[in-house]
Protein backbone atom coordinates (compact mmCIF):
# COMPACT_ATOMS: atom_id res chain seq x y z
CA UNK A 1 0.00 0.00 0.00
CA UNK A 2 2.85 2.05 0.39
CA UNK A 3 3.36 2.08 -3.53
CA UNK A 4 0.02 3.42 -4.02
CA UNK A 5 0.25 6.12 -1.45
CA UNK A 6 3.70 7.42 -2.97
CA UNK A 7 2.07 7.26 -6.63
CA UNK A 8 -1.07 9.46 -4.83
CA UNK A 9 1.05 11.81 -3.49
CA UNK A 10 3.14 12.56 -6.26
CA UNK A 11 0.31 13.10 -8.61
CA UNK A 12 -1.03 15.33 -6.54
CA UNK A 13 2.27 17.87 -6.16
CA UNK A 14 2.95 17.97 -10.19
CA UNK A 15 -0.41 18.94 -10.10
CA UNK A 16 0.05 21.81 -8.25
CA UNK A 17 2.45 23.22 -10.87
CA UNK A 18 0.80 21.36 -13.64
CA UNK A 19 -2.09 23.56 -15.06
CA UNK A 20 -3.32 22.99 -18.72
CA UNK A 21 -4.91 25.52 -21.49
CA UNK A 22 -7.53 22.65 -21.45
CA UNK A 23 -8.83 23.44 -18.46
CA UNK A 24 -9.27 27.04 -19.66
CA UNK A 25 -10.24 26.06 -23.68
CA UNK A 26 -13.82 24.79 -24.36
CA UNK A 27 -12.36 21.38 -25.89
CA UNK A 28 -12.49 18.82 -23.02
CA UNK A 29 -9.66 16.14 -22.29
CA UNK A 30 -11.76 13.27 -20.05
CA UNK A 31 -9.42 10.72 -18.96
CA UNK A 32 -10.58 7.27 -19.84
CA UNK A 33 -10.85 5.53 -16.41
CA UNK A 34 -8.23 7.48 -15.35
CA UNK A 35 -4.52 8.00 -16.69
CA UNK A 36 -5.04 3.98 -17.91
CA UNK A 37 -2.54 3.97 -20.74
CA UNK A 38 0.05 4.21 -17.92
CA UNK A 39 -1.10 3.07 -14.23
CA UNK A 40 -4.06 -0.12 -13.70
CA UNK A 41 -7.37 1.24 -14.96
CA UNK A 42 -9.83 2.67 -12.93
CA UNK A 43 -7.51 2.80 -9.63
CA UNK A 44 -6.73 6.04 -7.50
CA UNK A 45 -3.22 6.21 -8.56
CA UNK A 46 -4.64 6.08 -12.29
CA UNK A 47 -6.71 9.00 -11.58
CA UNK A 48 -4.56 11.03 -9.51
CA UNK A 49 -1.68 10.93 -12.23
CA UNK A 50 -4.31 11.91 -14.45
CA UNK A 51 -5.78 15.04 -12.41
CA UNK A 52 -1.64 15.69 -12.60
CA UNK A 53 -1.50 15.41 -16.46
CA UNK A 54 -4.17 18.24 -16.64
CA UNK A 55 -7.17 16.27 -17.72
CA UNK A 56 -10.59 18.47 -17.49
CA UNK A 57 -12.92 15.24 -16.31
CA UNK A 58 -12.31 11.87 -14.80
CA UNK A 59 -14.32 9.00 -15.38
CA UNK A 60 -15.84 6.58 -13.18
CA UNK A 61 -17.82 3.33 -14.06
CA UNK A 62 -19.64 1.95 -11.77
CA UNK A 63 -21.36 -1.09 -10.07
CA UNK A 64 -22.63 -2.54 -7.23
CA UNK A 65 -21.67 -5.41 -4.36
CA UNK A 66 -24.09 -7.65 -2.45
CA UNK A 67 -24.23 -5.57 -0.03
CA UNK A 68 -25.38 -2.45 -2.19
CA UNK A 69 -21.95 -0.80 -2.29
CA UNK A 70 -20.77 1.37 -5.09
CA UNK A 71 -17.62 0.33 -7.02
CA UNK A 72 -15.34 1.91 -9.05
CA UNK A 73 -14.93 -0.78 -12.08
CA UNK A 74 -15.53 -0.81 -15.97
CA UNK A 75 -17.38 -4.18 -15.67
CA UNK A 76 -20.01 -6.04 -13.38
CA UNK A 77 -17.67 -8.84 -13.57
CA UNK A 78 -14.36 -9.43 -11.99
CA UNK A 79 -12.34 -11.57 -12.94
CA UNK A 80 -10.95 -9.80 -15.95
CA UNK A 81 -8.62 -7.34 -14.01
CA UNK A 82 -8.51 -9.15 -10.44
CA UNK A 83 -7.24 -12.17 -8.90
CA UNK A 84 -11.04 -13.57 -7.88
CA UNK A 85 -10.65 -16.62 -9.75
CA UNK A 86 -7.63 -17.53 -7.54
CA UNK A 87 -9.14 -16.47 -4.28
CA UNK A 88 -12.93 -17.80 -4.66
CA UNK A 89 -12.74 -20.23 -6.92
CA UNK A 90 -16.00 -21.81 -6.47
CA UNK A 91 -18.05 -18.69 -6.66
CA UNK A 92 -18.92 -17.68 -10.44
CA UNK A 93 -21.71 -18.01 -12.47
CA UNK A 94 -23.06 -20.35 -15.04
CA UNK A 95 -20.93 -18.58 -17.46
CA UNK A 96 -18.14 -18.86 -15.90
CA UNK A 97 -18.02 -14.83 -14.86
CA UNK A 98 -17.20 -13.74 -11.39
CA UNK A 99 -19.79 -10.94 -10.58
CA UNK A 100 -19.29 -7.90 -8.10
CA UNK A 101 -22.78 -8.27 -7.68
CA UNK A 102 -22.32 -11.41 -5.81
CA UNK A 103 -19.14 -10.28 -3.69
CA UNK A 104 -19.53 -8.10 -0.19
CA UNK A 105 -17.61 -4.66 -0.54
CA UNK A 106 -14.88 -6.85 2.45
CA UNK A 107 -14.62 -9.45 -0.26
CA UNK A 108 -14.09 -7.41 -2.63
CA UNK A 109 -11.74 -5.25 -0.94
CA UNK A 110 -9.06 -8.34 -0.50
CA UNK A 111 -8.71 -8.88 -4.26
CA UNK A 112 -5.31 -7.62 -5.82
CA UNK A 113 -6.12 -6.00 -9.04
CA UNK A 114 -4.09 -5.77 -12.25
CA UNK A 115 -3.70 -4.76 -15.71
CA UNK A 116 -6.40 -6.24 -18.09
CA UNK A 117 -5.69 -9.75 -19.13
CA UNK A 118 -7.32 -12.43 -20.90
CA UNK A 119 -6.69 -16.08 -20.52
CA UNK A 120 -4.92 -17.81 -23.51
CA UNK A 121 -4.28 -21.40 -23.83
CA UNK A 122 -4.77 -21.28 -20.11
CA UNK A 123 -2.57 -18.79 -19.25
CA UNK A 124 -3.07 -14.96 -18.77
CA UNK A 125 -2.22 -12.33 -21.66
CA UNK A 126 -1.95 -8.95 -21.15
CA UNK A 127 -4.43 -6.89 -23.41
CA UNK A 128 -2.39 -4.16 -23.92
CA UNK A 129 1.78 -5.17 -23.63
CA UNK A 130 3.42 -1.70 -23.21
CA UNK A 131 1.18 -0.84 -20.33
CA UNK A 132 2.10 -1.18 -16.38
CA UNK A 133 3.30 -4.58 -15.98
CA UNK A 134 0.92 -6.95 -14.72
CA UNK A 135 0.66 -7.99 -10.97
CA UNK A 136 3.20 -5.61 -10.21
CA UNK A 137 2.77 -3.85 -7.25
CA UNK A 138 -0.31 -3.05 -4.94
CA UNK A 139 -3.65 -1.73 -6.41
CA UNK A 140 -7.15 -2.37 -5.66
CA UNK A 141 -10.76 -1.86 -6.06
CA UNK A 142 -12.21 1.69 -4.25
CA UNK A 143 -15.64 2.77 -3.79
CA UNK A 144 -17.48 6.06 -5.61
CA UNK A 145 -17.04 8.04 -2.20
CA UNK A 146 -13.49 7.34 -2.30
CA UNK A 147 -12.93 8.75 -5.52
CA UNK A 148 -15.10 11.68 -5.22
CA UNK A 149 -13.28 12.79 -2.13
CA UNK A 150 -10.18 12.25 -3.81
CA UNK A 151 -11.20 14.41 -6.43
CA UNK A 152 -12.66 16.77 -4.38
CA UNK A 153 -9.38 17.16 -1.97
CA UNK A 154 -6.82 17.81 -4.95
CA UNK A 155 -9.28 20.22 -6.18
CA UNK A 156 -9.45 21.96 -3.07
CA UNK A 157 -5.27 21.94 -2.40
CA UNK A 158 -4.85 23.01 -5.75
CA UNK A 159 -7.12 25.52 -7.01
CA UNK A 160 -8.34 23.11 -9.60
CA UNK A 161 -12.16 22.60 -10.37
CA UNK A 162 -11.51 19.03 -12.15
CA UNK A 163 -14.70 17.30 -12.91
CA UNK A 164 -16.09 13.90 -12.51
CA UNK A 165 -17.89 11.67 -15.79
CA UNK A 166 -19.73 8.65 -13.82
CA UNK A 167 -21.21 6.29 -16.15
CA UNK A 168 -23.76 3.28 -14.51
CA UNK A 169 -22.59 -0.18 -15.55
CA UNK A 170 -25.47 -2.39 -16.51
CA UNK A 171 -28.77 -0.90 -14.73
CA UNK A 172 -30.74 -3.81 -16.47
CA UNK A 173 -28.42 -6.42 -14.71
CA UNK A 174 -28.59 -4.30 -11.51
CA UNK A 175 -32.95 -4.59 -11.71
CA UNK A 176 -32.35 -8.04 -11.87
CA UNK A 177 -30.89 -8.61 -8.63
CA UNK A 178 -33.42 -6.07 -7.28
CA UNK A 179 -31.16 -2.99 -7.16
CA UNK A 180 -31.53 0.59 -8.70
CA UNK A 181 -28.10 1.42 -9.65
CA UNK A 182 -28.72 4.85 -11.25
CA UNK A 183 -31.01 6.21 -7.73
CA UNK A 184 -28.16 4.93 -5.80
CA UNK A 185 -25.27 6.70 -7.78
CA UNK A 186 -27.74 9.96 -7.77
CA UNK A 187 -27.47 9.93 -4.22
CA UNK A 188 -24.50 10.21 -3.94
CA UNK A 189 -23.80 12.65 -6.12
CA UNK A 190 -26.48 15.05 -4.41
CA UNK A 191 -24.90 14.36 -1.22
CA UNK A 192 -21.16 15.60 -2.49
CA UNK A 193 -22.88 18.36 -4.07
CA UNK A 194 -23.98 17.25 -8.25
CA UNK A 195 -26.83 18.79 -8.30
CA UNK A 196 -27.13 20.97 -10.97
CA UNK A 197 -25.93 21.70 -15.15
CA UNK A 198 -23.55 23.79 -14.08
CA UNK A 199 -21.66 21.40 -11.68
CA UNK A 200 -18.55 19.29 -13.12
CA UNK A 201 -20.64 16.32 -13.58
CA UNK A 202 -21.55 14.36 -16.40
CA UNK A 203 -23.94 11.05 -16.28
CA UNK A 204 -23.65 8.90 -18.82
CA UNK A 205 -25.26 5.54 -20.10
CA UNK A 206 -25.64 3.05 -22.09
CA UNK A 207 -29.18 2.27 -21.14
CA UNK A 208 -31.25 4.23 -23.03
CA UNK A 209 -34.42 3.37 -21.44
CA UNK A 210 -32.86 3.79 -17.77
CA UNK A 211 -31.54 7.13 -18.99
CA UNK A 212 -34.65 8.41 -20.03
CA UNK A 213 -36.28 7.46 -16.68
CA UNK A 214 -33.33 9.41 -14.70
CA UNK A 215 -34.15 12.29 -16.81
CA UNK A 216 -38.07 12.11 -16.55
CA UNK A 217 -38.36 10.54 -13.64
CA UNK A 218 -35.83 10.32 -10.94
CA UNK A 219 -33.78 13.97 -11.56
CA UNK A 220 -37.02 15.77 -11.00
CA UNK A 221 -38.23 13.74 -7.77
CA UNK A 222 -34.49 14.46 -6.15
CA UNK A 223 -34.47 17.87 -7.45
CA UNK A 224 -31.86 17.91 -9.16
CA UNK A 225 -30.66 18.81 -13.19
CA UNK A 226 -27.41 17.68 -14.13
CA UNK A 227 -26.18 16.85 -17.09
CA UNK A 228 -26.80 13.91 -19.16
CA UNK A 229 -25.25 11.57 -22.14
CA UNK A 230 -26.47 8.96 -24.05
CA UNK A 231 -23.50 6.18 -25.14
CA UNK A 232 -23.13 4.55 -28.42
CA UNK A 233 -22.11 1.55 -29.38
CA UNK A 234 -22.38 -0.91 -32.50
CA UNK A 235 -25.22 -3.29 -32.62
CA UNK A 236 -23.98 -5.35 -35.00
CA UNK A 237 -21.23 -6.20 -32.53
CA UNK A 238 -22.85 -9.18 -30.74
CA UNK A 239 -19.02 -9.01 -28.63
CA UNK A 240 -19.98 -5.92 -26.73
CA UNK A 241 -23.61 -6.19 -25.98
CA UNK A 242 -23.77 -3.01 -23.36
CA UNK A 243 -27.83 -2.99 -22.47
CA UNK A 244 -30.41 -5.73 -22.18
CA UNK A 245 -34.14 -5.43 -23.00
CA UNK A 246 -36.44 -6.69 -20.01
CA UNK A 247 -39.71 -8.41 -21.23
CA UNK A 248 -42.16 -8.87 -19.33
CA UNK A 249 -42.28 -12.61 -19.55
CA UNK A 250 -38.54 -12.03 -18.07
CA UNK A 251 -36.99 -12.86 -21.52
CA UNK A 252 -33.90 -11.06 -22.72
CA UNK A 253 -32.98 -9.31 -25.76
CA UNK A 254 -29.97 -7.07 -26.96
CA UNK A 255 -30.97 -3.33 -27.17
CA UNK A 256 -30.45 -1.85 -30.72
CA UNK A 257 -28.79 1.40 -30.78
CA UNK A 258 -29.43 1.45 -35.01
CA UNK A 259 -31.79 3.72 -34.71
CA UNK A 260 -29.44 6.25 -33.29
CA UNK A 261 -27.26 6.36 -36.28
CA UNK A 262 -30.68 7.00 -38.75
CA UNK A 263 -31.56 10.57 -39.88
CA UNK A 264 -33.45 12.69 -37.22
CA UNK A 265 -32.51 10.45 -33.95
CA UNK A 266 -30.54 13.39 -32.85
CA UNK A 267 -33.92 15.50 -32.21
CA UNK A 268 -35.28 12.31 -30.37
CA UNK A 269 -32.34 12.16 -28.10
CA UNK A 270 -32.03 15.51 -27.30
CA UNK A 271 -35.43 15.53 -25.81
CA UNK A 272 -33.82 13.08 -22.63
CA UNK A 273 -30.10 14.24 -22.83
CA UNK A 274 -27.19 17.04 -23.25
CA UNK A 275 -24.91 14.88 -25.39
CA UNK A 276 -23.97 12.07 -26.98
CA UNK A 277 -20.96 9.72 -26.44
CA UNK A 278 -20.56 7.77 -29.67
CA UNK A 279 -17.85 5.00 -30.07
CA UNK A 280 -15.37 7.23 -32.47
CA UNK A 281 -16.14 6.00 -36.16
CA UNK A 282 -19.22 7.14 -35.65
CA UNK A 283 -18.49 10.69 -35.83
CA UNK A 284 -15.90 10.33 -38.71
CA UNK A 285 -16.56 8.31 -41.87
CA UNK A 286 -14.28 5.87 -42.18
CA UNK A 287 -14.36 6.23 -45.96
CA UNK A 288 -12.76 9.73 -45.66
CA UNK A 289 -9.94 10.48 -47.56
CA UNK A 290 -6.97 11.95 -45.91
CA UNK A 291 -7.15 15.61 -45.00
CA UNK A 292 -10.78 15.96 -45.88
CA UNK A 293 -12.96 14.63 -43.11
CA UNK A 294 -16.67 13.72 -43.47
CA UNK A 295 -19.33 13.42 -40.58
CA UNK A 296 -21.59 10.94 -40.29
CA UNK A 297 -25.18 11.84 -39.92
CA UNK A 298 -24.93 11.15 -36.25
CA UNK A 299 -22.68 13.69 -35.52
CA UNK A 300 -24.33 16.46 -37.95
CA UNK A 301 -27.50 16.08 -36.87
CA UNK A 302 -26.23 16.10 -33.05
CA UNK A 303 -24.32 19.21 -33.56
CA UNK A 304 -27.58 21.13 -35.28
CA UNK A 305 -29.73 19.90 -32.29
CA UNK A 306 -26.85 21.64 -29.67
CA UNK A 307 -26.04 18.36 -28.20
CA UNK A 308 -22.34 18.14 -26.96
CA UNK A 309 -20.37 15.20 -28.69
CA UNK A 310 -18.08 13.01 -26.56
CA UNK A 311 -16.32 9.94 -28.67
CA UNK A 312 -14.55 7.41 -27.67
CA UNK A 313 -11.48 5.84 -26.79
CA UNK A 314 -8.63 7.37 -27.99
CA UNK A 315 -5.71 5.15 -27.43
CA UNK A 316 -1.53 5.37 -28.30
CA UNK A 317 -0.99 1.87 -28.02
CA UNK A 318 0.54 -0.29 -31.84
CA UNK A 319 -2.70 -1.12 -33.53
CA UNK A 320 -5.25 1.38 -32.34
CA UNK A 321 -5.32 4.34 -34.86
CA UNK A 322 -7.79 4.78 -37.83
CA UNK A 323 -6.36 4.13 -41.11
CA UNK A 324 -6.85 7.64 -42.05
CA UNK A 325 -4.37 8.93 -39.40
CA UNK A 326 -1.06 8.66 -39.31
CA UNK A 327 0.04 8.78 -35.53
CA UNK A 328 -2.01 10.18 -32.45
CA UNK A 329 -1.43 13.62 -32.81
CA UNK A 330 -3.54 13.37 -36.28
CA UNK A 331 -6.21 11.52 -34.97
CA UNK A 332 -6.48 13.95 -32.17
CA UNK A 333 -6.72 16.83 -35.00
CA UNK A 334 -9.14 15.18 -37.05
CA UNK A 335 -11.64 14.97 -34.17
CA UNK A 336 -10.79 18.05 -32.02
CA UNK A 337 -10.68 20.30 -35.14
CA UNK A 338 -11.69 19.00 -38.00
CA UNK A 339 -14.54 17.18 -36.48
CA UNK A 340 -14.94 19.61 -34.13
CA UNK A 341 -16.16 17.20 -31.24
CA UNK A 342 -16.57 19.11 -27.74
CA UNK A 343 -14.43 16.90 -25.91
CA UNK A 344 -13.16 13.04 -26.05
CA UNK A 345 -12.42 10.09 -23.73
CA UNK A 346 -8.80 9.06 -24.10
CA UNK A 347 -6.53 6.60 -22.10
CA UNK A 348 -3.84 8.84 -22.24
CA UNK A 349 -4.85 12.36 -21.31
CA UNK A 350 -1.61 13.84 -20.95
CA UNK A 351 -1.12 13.54 -25.21
CA UNK A 352 -4.36 15.51 -25.28
CA UNK A 353 -3.59 18.30 -23.16
CA UNK A 354 -0.50 18.61 -24.57
CA UNK A 355 -1.94 18.64 -28.35
CA UNK A 356 -4.80 21.68 -26.95
CA UNK A 357 -1.72 23.48 -25.36
CA UNK A 358 0.17 23.13 -28.69
CA UNK A 359 -3.03 23.97 -31.23
CA UNK A 360 -4.56 26.92 -28.27
CA UNK A 361 -7.64 25.74 -28.93
CA UNK A 362 -10.27 28.34 -27.73
CA UNK A 363 -13.23 29.74 -29.70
Amino acid sequence: MQTQRNILLAGIVVATSLFSAAQAADKLVIAHRGASGYLPEHTLPAKAMAFAMGADYLEQDVVMTKDDKLIVLHDHYLDRVTDVAQKFPHRHRRDGRYYALDFTLDEIKTLRFTEEFRIENGRQQQKFANRFPMWKSEFRIHTLQDEIEMIQGMNHSTGRDVGIYVETKAPWLHKLEGKDISKAVLEVLRDYGYTKKTDKVYFQSFDAPDLERVKKELLPAMNMNIKLIQLITNSDDQKVIETMVIHPDGSLTPYSYSWMLQPGAAAKLSEYVDGIGPWYPMVVQSSSPSGRVELTTLAKEAKRQGLQIHPYTFRADPGQLPSYARDFDEMLRIFYIEADVDGLFTDFPDKSVQFLQKNRLHR
